[in-house]
């Protein structure tokens, strides 16, 4: 298994199947709570990163393109240690993939592995603990990011 697919099927392990919650503004086709369609995310894939996209639909090979194409070769992971990679990764996922760049940018400034990782996390975990949805969700996302370091720890270097 090579670090993509490693890093998908951990990934995918977090982000589960269909869900349509209205609370999650990334449900929704419009970009914001209730603007446009709520047509919901699936395996991570969201409307409101892909408007046009039959989520309820989606089927799991079709998430791996997605992932690979949009997220891991954009955001040049490959060319990321392994452990630092899969939090990247996720992060380009879960968050965005500019904000993904912008934190590996920010954190690559530390001195060693471990501190860039950590840097990492943290500028992630202020950037979520921000958001005007962490009440409702930011529980689920704290043991998402605290598990992610164990995890990236079984990654390729």
């Amino acid at each position: 298994m090579d670090a993509f697919e490693q890093a998908f099927a951990q990934i995918i392990g977090n982000e589960g199947g269909f869900t349509s919650n209205q609370a999650d503004p990334g449900n929704w086709t419009g970009r914001e709570r209730g603007q446009g369609e709520c047509r919901g995310t699936k395996f991570g894939i969201s409307a409101r990163a892909y408007p046009d996209l039959d989520i309820a639909n989606l089927t799991l090979n079709e998430a791996y393109a997605i992932y690979r194409r949009d997220y891991w070769d954009k955001l040049k992971a490959d060319e990321l240690p392994g452990p630092l990679a899969l939090l990247a990764f996720d992060a380009a996922v879960n968050n965005g993939l500019g904000r993904a760049r912008q934190w590996l940018n920010l954190a690559q400034k530390q001195s060693d592995g471990a501190a860039i990782c950590a840097e990492f996390q943290a500028l992630r975990l202020t950037f979520m603990a921000s958001l005007p949805t962490w009440k409702t969700f930011g529980l689920g996302w704290s043991r998402r990011l605290c598990r992610l370091p164990y995890e990236a720890l079984t990654m390729p270097e």
